[in-house]
């Protein structure tokens, strides 16, 4: 006999099988919104590209950068060229300055001794007679600092009526422009003969006629040391002309102060 065996089971969908496509191989493709998939491969590709760009862009600005550097350098060596050139300048003015103003300041001392004879002229008493006219030197200071008085000295020696005719003379000599008043002071002062003129002698005779005594003084005072500058008018009043013409000339110039 025959017996018949039927399997149902494979009738069921679940154990169908699926068809599989030409050569073995099923291809699937995504479905749905593919936003995303869009933004990965642009970034994938614009990414490297920016980076490339970037790149370029840098070395561009470098090259530029290096051309500012070396044009900056050849600037900055020039200035410095022009900034020695300008300090030598500086310093050889300086240099002329300083020698200028040392050469004012001797001139600006100068006192001219026709202007101070004519102020002790206009000074003396009618009884004082001058024998000597001597200038000092300034008192040396002490080691390491200036003179106190640089323009030195006067020391006068002559003879006098009397001692008040000395001190009428100290007293004029005090009101001089051209002296320091508190420097100004009697040395010496005696009484002295007379003496004789030169080539005459005593009389041969007994009778001896003794002459009165007169005062033999000796009068010191320190120079004034005030600029020449600041003594014009009494110049011009001693006649000074060629001196006062010449401190004008420079204090229109600026190189002496008005």
């Amino acid at each position: 006999m025959y017996s018949l065996d039927v399997n149902f089971l494979k009738d069921r969908p679940a154990y169908q099988k699926k068809p599989e496509g030409k050569g073995g191989i099923s291809l699937k493709f995504p479905t749905g919104n593919l936003t995303l998939l869009y933004v990965g491969v642009a970034v994938g590709v614009g990414l490297p590209a920016l980076l490339v760009l970037g790149w370029w862009f840098l070395q561009g600005k470098i090259v530029e950068l290096d051309g500012q550097i070396a044009q900056l350098d050849q600037e900055s060596k020039r200035l410095d060229t022009e900034i020695g050139n300008i300090n030598k300048i500086k310093d050889e003015t300086k240099a002329v300055k300083g020698e200028t103003q040392a050469l004012v300041t001797v001139f600006d001392q100068i006192r001219p001794w026709s202007a101070m004879l004519q102020d002790l002229r206009d000074r003396i008493p009618a009884a004082v007679q001058i024998k000597t006219i001597r200038q000092t030197p300034p008192i040396p200071a002490a080691e390491g600092k200036p003179a106190s008085n640089p323009a030195g000295g006067l020391e006068i020696t002559g003879l006098a009526r009397s001692f008040n005719d000395v001190n009428d003379f100290l007293l004029s000599l005090q009101q001089s422009q051209f002296l320091k008043s508190t420097e100004s002071r009697i040395l010496t002062a005696t009484l002295v003969d007379v003496p004789l003129p030169p080539g005459v002698g005593q009389p041969t005779n007994s009778v001896i006629i003794k002459p009165p005594q007169v005062v033999e003084y000796t009068i010191q005072s320190s120079l004034n040391d005030v600029p020449a500058s600041e003594l014009i008018r009494e110049l011009e009043k001693k006649g000074t002309v060629g001196l006062v013409t010449r401190i004008r000339s420079m204090q229109q110039t600026g190189v002496i102060s008005k």
